[in-house]
């Protein structure tokens, strides 16, 4: 639909399209008809334009969530070849990593399972927005009464189109990450040939925690939803801010796991990696400094081994010893959960301004920086 729609290009491009396509064709509908109907203005939370979970569900989440195809398809296709240029695969497993890739690719681009996720959404979804989201007070969508909650004219555009499209791309990526994780559990099932010694401390699977800030957009958006919410409440509501920082870090915390967490099924063979190397390097270890004392420790040649490269190969062998035994049970580290959590508490900071002006702000952040 999107290519001959000529917003998409076969290996997605024309971004620039989609983005302002579906942010104006999310956005734009229900700012015109709450203008025809006079309700662009008015007293909070009734006016359209004071509605700010409204403005950044579809004027940031959506276009981010678009944007981030682009991102995740750049950065997870090499990904998947680390696995094959890295030697990760044996000769033995490379018809099952193949099928697996294949499956993948399948399941991605079915499009019965992309219809039953719009058959979702304008079922449960629906009934989900209307008992448990819709508004108890008039807003500039609808308006409740003792017959029910009826919508205004901009409220039919926003029920049924603007919303149902974002819950469609967040179900989308959703369905994304279950299959992302799923092929990554599919490829720990294999024989994997991971080097204990390798530089990353990951055995050489230190790229599959890199990766993960591709899904860095997806996050952000996540955290725009929560932070939209949050204001509203505040703003509109007089909540305090304060009372939300346990939802804040909660949701922090859980989509850094989600992210990271399925990573963890790679810790076997880490683990498997690094006692293997610990009992060979140390082995070596043994050899080798056995031959050294004899070599330069048994006589009188304490000086000649300062021109010799023995010395350094000693030095060597130690630092990989120390690689080995500092490699972690996990294909990621503290800072690429750092990475992660900051790309989902970015949209978080600027509810800071509701509770401390911005030149109290800067001043604070002046003071501790100087």
């Amino acid at each position: 639909m999107f290519r001959r729609a000529r917003i998409s290009g076969p290996t997605l491009e024309l971004l620039r399209r989609r983005v302002l396509f579906f942010a104006l064709f999310t956005w734009l509908p229900p700012l015109l008809l709450s203008a025809l109907s006079g309700q662009l203005l008015g007293d909070a939370p009734f006016g359209f334009l004071r509605d700010i979970e409204t403005h950044v569900r579809f004027l940031v989440v959506i276009p981010v969530l678009i944007g981030a195809e682009l991102v995740v398809h750049q950065r997870v296709r090499p990904a998947i070849k680390h696995f094959l240029e890295r030697r990760i695969i044996t000769v033995a497993d490379m018809p099952r990593f193949h099928a697996t890739i294949e499956s993948a690719t399948r399941l991605r681009n079915s499009i019965p399972l992309e219809l039953t996720l719009v058959l979702l959404v304008w079922t449960a979804g629906l009934w989900i927005w209307l008992h448990l989201t819709a508004s108890t007070g008039p807003t500039w969508y609808g308006i409740p009464d003792a017959t029910g909650f009826h919508l205004r004219p901009a409220g039919y555009w926003y029920v049924f189109v603007s919303n149902p499209i974002l819950q469609f791309l967040l179900l989308r990526w959703y369905l994304r990450l279950f299959i992302w994780f799923s092929l990554l559990w599919r490829v720990s099932r294999l024989d994997l040939q991971l080097l204990p010694a390798h530089p990353d401390r990951a055995g050489g699977l230190g790229f599959l925690g890199r990766t993960s800030y591709a899904f860095g957009p997806v996050l952000f958006a996540q955290g725009a939803m929560v932070s939209g919410y949050i204001a509203d409440n505040v703003l509109h509501e007089g909540q305090s801010l304060l009372a939300y920082k346990i939802l804040a870090v909660s949701v922090v915390a859980t989509f850094v796991v989600a992210i990271l967490g399925p990573l963890v099924m790679f810790a076997k063979h880490l683990d498997r990696a690094k006692r293997s190397g610990l009992a060979r390097y140390g082995n070596l270890a043994s050899d080798y400094v056995r031959e050294f004392d004899q070599k330069w420790l048994v006589g009188e040649k304490h000086e000649e081994v300062l021109g010799s490269g023995d010395i350094q190969s000693l030095a060597d062998l130690g630092n990989s010893y120390t690689v080995v035994r500092e490699m972690r049970l996990v294909p990621f580290g503290i800072q690429d959960a750092m990475r992660l959590a900051l790309a989902t508490a970015a949209p978080l900071a600027p509810l800071l301004l509701i509770i401390m002006p911005v030149e109290e702000l800067l001043t604070r952040v002046l003071r501790i920086i100087f």
